[in-house]
């Protein structure tokens, strides 16, 4: 069983930063500022996963149902995203943090994936944190993504169907390669997943916050690790048998 603190830190923290919206409302502003805010806990959220030790990040940005909120609003969103590229993406290769955008990218204008694109090249080669930014990503898409890339495989007949099992699964989803998920954070009060890395959450840890994500600081994270560290990670055995493992 795992004992020392460096190990109660998790390899790789996923988090649904939920309360934008809901943090501007509550102060009479517009919506958008309040996604502007969130990129203040998002920047936060980076240095403070670098500083812990952490290996990845991965960030629910946008999903795949976001499209059916006003346009206006998605409209914002993608200036907002246009504008955090340009303005952070040097700030974080500096810092060695590598980009990757995951999801159906397919769905952006030529401009942002472009951008997108050109960022995950310029820091790929940097390893001080996997920052991972999943847009118009949705948990359902994953799956049948890689369920989909499988079945080609196996018609080119460089895979039998028989030999699909689930590490060869894992290879074909999103986040493919990276530590698997320890620490899933949602903020804003809601007790849900909302579609959102359905197959790598599997054994993760679930930690529910109502900070509103603009108001998530160090403070609020050190709560969620300190839970986290609490956790009795079974995988399916016992405590003895842990105890015995371990």
């Amino acid at each position: 069983m795992e004992t020392d603190a460096a190990s109660r830190i998790p390899r790789h923290i996923a988090i649904v930063m939920d309360g934008n919206g809901r943090w501007a409302e509550r102060r009479h502003l517009p919506r958008a500022i309040g996604h502007r805010e969130g990129q203040k806990a998002v920047r936060a959220a980076v240095e403070y996963c670098r500083r812990r030790g952490v290996e990845a990040l991965t960030l629910f940005a946008f999903s795949s149902e976001n499209w059916k909120r006003p346009e206006g609003e998605v409209g914002a969103l993608m200036q907002l995203f246009l504008k955090a590229l340009d303005r952070e993406v040097g700030e974080l290769h500096a810092n060695g943090v590598r980009i990757e955008f995951v999801g159906d990218l397919s769905a952006f204008a030529l401009e942002l994936s472009s951008r997108m694109h050109a960022a995950m090249e310029r820091t790929r080669e940097n390893s001080a944190l996997r920052l991972n930014v999943a847009v118009n990503y949705g948990g359902r898409w994953d799956i049948a993504n890689a369920a989909r890339s499988l079945a080609q495989a196996a018609v080119r007949g460089e895979i039998a169907a028989e030999a699909i099992d689930e590490s060869l699964f894992a290879q074909h989803a999103c986040l493919a390669g990276q530590p698997p998920v320890d620490l899933f954070i949602r903020t804003g009060g809601e007790l849900r997943v909302s579609n959102f890395l359905l197959w790598q959450i599997a054994y993760a840890e679930l930690h529910f916050t109502d900070a509103l994500w603009p108001d998530v600081d160090a403070d609020v994270l050190d709560a969620a690790l300190a839970e986290y560290a609490r956790r009795e990670r079974r995988y399916g055995l016992t405590s003895a048998q842990l105890r015995v493992t371990g």
